[in-house]
């Protein structure tokens, strides 16, 4: 493999990760938003508990991929 493609291969997996951390934390959020209104919180309310989930997963996200990048460098 040439450096050029194996650099376009890493972007795309970067990418790739970046997006998947992206869906699950958007996921969570809108799974949050909706178990708060069943609980009945208003809807400012339930966003707030949903933008809090999503920043927290975005978090332990990144965290974990940057203690996989440390183990395998």
């Amino acid at each position: 493999m040439t450096p050029t493609r194996t650099l376009a291969v890493l972007l795309l997996a970067l990418l790739v990760t970046l997006l998947a951390a992206l869906l699950l934390a958007l996921l969570t959020a809108v799974a949050t938003a909706v178990l708060a209104r069943l609980d009945g919180a208003s809807r400012p309310a339930a966003a707030l508990r949903a933008g809090r989930t999503f920043g927290a997963t975005l978090t332990v996200l990144t965290t974990v991929a940057t203690l996989v990048v440390a183990v395998l460098r």
